[in-house]
């Protein structure tokens, strides 16, 4: 058997992660709510009136009450391999808006979903795709379940999120310490192999300042977040590793606070009239350059 590669990612570790995370994500999970009421408003934008909808990746479920209220009358379901994350969707409070129909949350596998073929005319998805094992056969998955006329919108880390913790790191050893994110255009040729429709992408950098460095580690850890590269360290960091990691921090505001970078991919397709085998490429379909833009970025100070 092929050993893995040490970057790639451990399924079985971001299960663990999101299943211990589950009790500390909302209160942590600012930049994710941000991240998911953008989703919904370019959604909004989308004309279109869904019987189904679907958020993969939906977490203790932040977004679901707001798919359910753009879309009053549709079935909305949520679905999470986390058991856990599942487990506080279905209990999260109604809210109050009154709404004709309650969201659902199933646990199960984004990569083999238990839906039917052409039976979702919705779906969505804020950052959980960056934690999908094989990206074509996710893709695959989207495109099996959309209706034909369905719409796609999605969010997820691009490359340079965390990266000055990465380079920090990379002063220190060179182990696998910071998960890598997929990069846009690899995002894009996943979707046109899996033959989703007229994909478009854009990029927004965000960067954040965090008390300290400790802090911006436990806040990482509280979202789920963590490295769970399958080369990543075991154990905890000690006190002398991470005194030389403070040194090695590349960005820091005026006051010393260090900075973390976040890049946030948003993109959206439509479902295949024709079901496409998976061989498509970005120089294959035209992915229009003027929507790959860099939206803006928030600097703390």
């Amino acid at each position: 058997m092929t050993e893995p590669h040490a970057e790639s990612l451990d399924p079985r570790a971001v299960r663990r992660a999101f299943e211990r995370a589950a009790a500390t994500y909302d209160d942590a999970a600012d930049l994710q709510r941000e991240t998911a009421d953008e989703l919904l408003d370019r959604l909004a934008a989308v004309k279109i009136e869904p019987e189904r909808v679907v958020d993969l990746g939906c977490g203790t479920g932040h977004a679901l009450q707001g798919l359910q209220k753009l879309y009053r009358g549709a079935e909305v379901i949520g679905v999470d391999f986390s058991h856990a994350m599942a487990a506080r969707a279905r209990s999260r409070p109604r809210g109050s808006a009154r709404l004709r129909r309650r969201p659902l949350a199933i646990c199960a596998d984004m990569e083999s979903l238990p839906l039917a073929d052409a039976s979702v005319d919705v779906v969505f998805s804020s950052l959980a795709f960056q934690w999908a094992r094989d990206p074509v056969a996710l893709f695959g998955e989207v495109r099996r379940v959309l209706r034909p006329d369905g719409a796609f919108m999605f969010a997820s880390f691009g490359p340079d999120t965390l990266f000055e913790l990465r380079a920090a790191w990379a002063e220190i050893d060179d182990r696998v310490h910071v998960s890598q994110f997929p990069d846009m255009h690899d995002i894009g040729d996943a979707m046109l192999g899996a033959g989703l429709v007229d994909p478009v992408m854009d990029v927004d950098r965000q960067r954040r300042a965090y008390e300290d460095l400790p802090t911006l580690m436990r806040s990482i850890k509280a979202i789920g977040a963590q490295n769970a590269a399958h080369g990543r360290p075991r154990g905890l960091t000690g006190p002398g590793v991470l005194r030389r990691l403070e040194s090695a921090y590349p960005d820091r505001t005026g006051d010393g606070r260090p900075m973390a970078s976040w890049e946030l991919v948003y993109g959206h397709a439509w479902g295949a009239q024709i079901p496409r085998p998976g061989s498509g490429t970005a120089q294959e379909f035209h992915i229009p350059l003027e929507s790959i833009g860099r939206a803006r970025t928030n600097r703390g100070d």
